[in-house]
C-alpha cells in the first residue's frame, strides 16, 4: 500500500505504508526506552531513630521518590532496573561518640565508606556523606550496612540514601 501526499492534485511526495508504520514505530520505541531510564530515588529516615548491628543493611523508611521502582523500603536495597552508570550519596547523621562506619555495597563487594569518629568533641551530632558513581547492570543490588559495632542513626530526614541513573 502507498500513501500520497497531494498539493493542487499533483502528488508531491509518495511512501510505502510499510515504511511510516517504521516510523511510527521507532518512535514509540525511543519514547518508551527513555520511559525505562528514568531511575532515581531519595530517601531518609523518618521519624524513628535507627540502633543497627554489625553487618545489618540501613532500611530507609521515608520515600521521597523511588522513579523506576528500584528501591524496596522493606529491605532497604535498591535492585538496579536498567544498565548503565550510576551516581550514590550516602549521608549519616548521628553522634560522635561512639564510631559508626557505614558501607556502601554492590554486590556485596564495598565501594565507598562513611565514618563518624569518637574523636570529634564528645557527645555532639555530625552529619557526614559520601558519593560514589558506579556501572551497574540489571538486577545489581545497592545497599547501606552498618560496618561496625550497634550504632545510632539520627532520623527526621538527616540521614539518607539517594540514587540516580546518569546515562
Amino acid at each position: 500500500m502507498r500513501a500520497c501526499v497531494i498539493y493542487r492534485s499533483m502528488p508531491m511526495a509518495s511512501l510505502k505504508m510499510a515504511k511510516i508504520e517504521d516510523l511510527f514505530y521507532l518512535e514509540l520505541t525511543k519514547s518508551s526506552s527513555s520511559t525505562l531510564r528514568k531511575v532515581s530515588f531519595s530517601v531518609s529516615l523518618s521519624y524513628k531513630p535507627l540502633t543497627l548491628g554489625v553487618g545489618q543493611t540501613v532500611k530507609y523508611d521515608a520515600v521521597l521518590t523511588n522513579d523506576g521502582n528500584g528501591y524496596d523500603d522493606r529491605t532497604g536495597v535498591f535492585t538496579c532496573p536498567v544498565a548503565g552508570t550510576y551516581r550514590y550519596m550516602f549521608v549519616v547523621d548521628s553522634l560522635s561518640t561512639p564510631d559508626i562506619i557505614l558501607h556502601l555495597n554492590v554486590k556485596k563487594i564495598t565501594v565507598g565508606r562513611l565514618h563518624v569518629s569518637h574523636l570529634h568533641k564528645e557527645n555532639t551530632y555530625v552529619q557526614i556523606s559520601r558519593t560514589v558513581i558506579v556501572k551497574l547492570k540489571t538486577g545489581d543490588q545497592v545497599k547501606v550496612v552498618n560496618g561496625h559495632k550497634i550504632r545510632y542513626m539520627h532520623h527526621h530526614m538527616y540521614s539518607g540514601f539517594t540514587g540516580a541513573l546518569l546515562y
